[in-house]
């Protein structure tokens, strides 16, 4: 069994007040060892150090356990006049327990020492006892703590000859004193640190954070996410760090077969808004980079894909027009995108700063009043292109919506930006999700810069095409087509909008969707009187509004009625297909404290990609085979509404959104392995076979 930390804690309390039994315990046994000289020179200090030699299997704690366990502790009992210095912990090893729980700790061995400076008077030819009373903890299956007394002794200045042996100390690795040889950036405030350096090309790193005990400090899982650059890999480590401590870490390189080790403490440098040194530079760079590539892709996502084809049709529809106008109309649709993206930074740095957890996509659709509202945005507009009604804008009364996005509107073009990344927050595309991840834990400013650069990346091609409208030669000439073609682009809108449905369904239940659906109804019948009398009964278009509005209130307010997952269907195994587990952290524990092998897919209802790599990837014939073959269990994480426990998952995984899937193989040991964000059936069965 494991113990919880408030238990471990009285227990070392008991045994701390026990008496002395000597120096072991189950599966550990303890002794001390010295460096000290034969004879020990008068003042002159010396290293002393307490081993704890484990058996296979067992493991004890470093100073910062992780997430469960407790440290070593050492109660030096040293003659009259001898001093010891504080104690220092070996470098550690991370390992995984079950429950996805993350411990730093040692196996085989344990080495903790510290100085030891006799007096300056010692008298001549006498030898000096050194104890210790020493309690830890040991786990294997479960943990037994183990407590005693250590001894050794050395001798004192002697004038004669000396036959004084003493047993060779066994050689570890210690952290290194002064700074690492890399210039080493802290940055993040709030509830997330973040940590860089250009480190050595073929050296692998790892970061130990160690809060100061008892502050109330939590920390979560570190993830690293490398960037290859130039002249070495730029290392950036994400650290969730919610509490009041100063930020230490102990920063581990291996190469070589040699390792380093060095502290990083409150002193390394720091980001600030003024003062981004050229190092910096290159972490931001790599990281916004990766933003830029993400929106970039967010483009091929099937979110975004019905609102693409609504500016297809607008460069189609400006294939006639001259090259300036052309690039006017991109340049609106980009500005759309970007004043979306930086609404949304906004938006994040408000809610940070108030303390939330913040999350992408995930603030907005989880929102039973956003999803619904997107949906009735998206239903009108399908009704325009039909041709149900024209929208005409305030402040272009005689221009339709279609035409204000091909023609002369160019407010249009700039609505559909926004449409478009409307569409796209709930989409976590490759490079993206560890790009915002990286964002969420920096100052405003970096937000604000990350947020650009995925808009850059989003509008790109809007604006390559719009610069360079060299395609509109191979477009045939403006016609009756293009009216078929836009009432054709109404059909993907409404795809959209039964995906919408779903996700409605999956929130709140199949009342809801039914709810949703006569609203649709009265909306549709509103907009064919507008569109048909508009100009003739103004009477009783004020009373349908009316009517409408009644209508419409009384259907949102019982669509966000909250009905639980098992009414709502979020749970339901896929027809012939798998049966997924619902996740809980208390039923991953049980999984992998039996070590069973386990796939968890955390989805949303409102994420395409998620659905997508549900059905082409996870949810297909060969991986049900090798799940059944392996006894792998499947389990979900939805989502669809706030799961506090699942955003805490996300964010000990450095991510801010779904998807994510994560597979422990078998083992109570094993270590996670984190999948891409955009799977493919090879990407999955490689993982699993593992």
């Amino acid at each position: 069994m494991k113990f919880t930390r408030p238990m471990l804690t009285l227990l070392m309390l008991v045994i701390s007040v026990l008496p002395v039994m000597g120096g072991t315990g189950e599966g550990s046994r303890a002794r001390l060892l010295t460096d000290a000289p034969s004879p020990i020179i008068p003042g002159h200090p010396f290293l002393a150090t307490v081993v704890l030699d484990l058996q296979p299997g067992w493991h004890t704690y470093w100073q910062y356990p992780g997430d469960s366990g407790l440290p070593p502790k050492v109660e030096w009992k040293l003659p009259e006049g001898w001093k010891a210095g504080p104690l220092e912990f070996s470098v550690p090893e991370q390992y995984s327990e079950p429950g996805d729980m993350v411990i730093y700790g040692y196996e085989g061995r344990q080495l903790l020492r510290a100085v030891i400076t006799p007096p300056n008077d010692l008298p001549k030819n006498q030898t000096f006892n050194l104890k210790a009373n020493v309690s830890w903890l040991a786990c294997k299956e479960l943990c037994v703590p183990g407590a005693g007394e250590v001894s050794t002794e050395v001798l004192g200045p002697t004038d004669g000859p000396i036959d004084w042996k003493q047993a060779p100390v066994p050689k570890g690795v210690w952290p290194e004193a002064g700074k690492s040889p890399y210039e080493v950036t802290v940055s993040g405030q709030g509830t997330n640190r973040m940590v860089s350096f250009t480190g050595t090309i073929g050296a692998s790193y790892e970061l130990f954070p160690d809060p100061e005990p008892a502050d109330g400090t939590t920390v979560g899982h570190v993830t690293a996410m490398v960037t290859p650059v130039e002249k070495g890999q730029v290392m950036l480590y994400t650290i969730p760090w919610d509490g009041p401590a100063h930020f230490k870490a102990l920063l581990v390189e291996k190469g070589e077969g040699v390792t380093h080790a060095w502290w990083i403490d409150g002193k390394a440098k720091k980001v600030s808004s003024s003062a981004i040194s050229s190092f910096s530079w290159g972490v931001l760079i790599a990281a916004l980079f990766s933003g830029f590539l993400g929106g970039m892709i967010l483009n091929l996502m099937p979110c975004v894909l019905p609102v693409i084809s609504l500016k297809i049709f607008g460069f189609i529809a400006q294939a006639g027009e001259s090259p300036a106008k052309i690039l006017r109309h991109g340049l609106a649709f980009a500005a759309g995108i970007f004043v979306w993206f930086l609404g949304l930074a906004v938006l994040v740095i408000a809610l940070k700063s108030g303390g939330a957890q913040v999350t992408w996509g995930a603030f907005q659709f989880q929102n039973p009043y956003f999803v619904i509202g997107l949906s009735v945005l998206v239903f009108l507009f399908a009704l325009n292109l039909f041709g149900v009604f024209e929208i005409t804008l305030p402040w272009q009364a005689t221009t339709s919506l279609d035409q204000a996005a091909s023609r002369e509107g160019y407010s249009g073009s700039f609505f559909q930006g926004l449409f478009a990344t409307l569409l796209a927050t709930p989409c976590t595309a490759p490079f993206l999700g560890s790009a915002l991840g990286f964002a969420f834990g920096q100052s405003a400013l970096v937000i604000l810069v990350m947020f650009a650069s995925v808009a850059l990346g989003m509008a790109f091609p809007y604006l390559l095409l719009s610069a360079f409208p060299s395609w509109r030669h191979f477009i045939p000439k403006p016609g009756v087509w293009m009216e078929r073609l836009k009432q054709f682009m109404g059909f993907p809108l409404l795809a959209t909008n039964l995906w919408l449905l779903w996700v409605i369904q999956n929130q709140r239940g199949v009342e809801a969707v039914l709810l949703l659906l006569m609203l649709f109804l009265m909306l549709a019948f509103f907009a064919w009187v507008y569109g048909s009398l508009a100009a003739r009964a103004h009477a009783l278009l004020l009373l349908l509004v009316l009517l409408l509005a009644g209508g419409a209130t009384i259907a949102v307010a019982r669509m966000i009625q909250r009905v639980s997952p098992v009414d709502a269907g979020v749970h339901s195994p896929t027809l012939n297909g798998l049966s997924w587990t619902p996740f809980t952290p208390q039923a991953l524990a049980s999984l992998r404290a039996e070590g069973k092998p386990v796939l968890v897919d955390f989805t949303a209802s409102w994420c395409l990609t998620c659905q997508f790599n549900e059905r082409t990837a996870i949810d297909v014939p060969a991986v049900r085979q090798l799940l059944q073959q392996k006894g792998i269990v499947a389990m979900k994480g939805d989502w669809t509404n706030s799961d506090p426990a699942i955003t805490e998952v996300l964010k000990s995984f450095g991510r801010v959104g779904v998807p994510l899937v994560v597979f422990y193989p078998e083992g109570k040991e094993s270590a996670p392995i984190v999948l891409p964000e955009l799977l493919t059936e090879r990407i999955v069965l490689e993982a699993l076979k593992n």
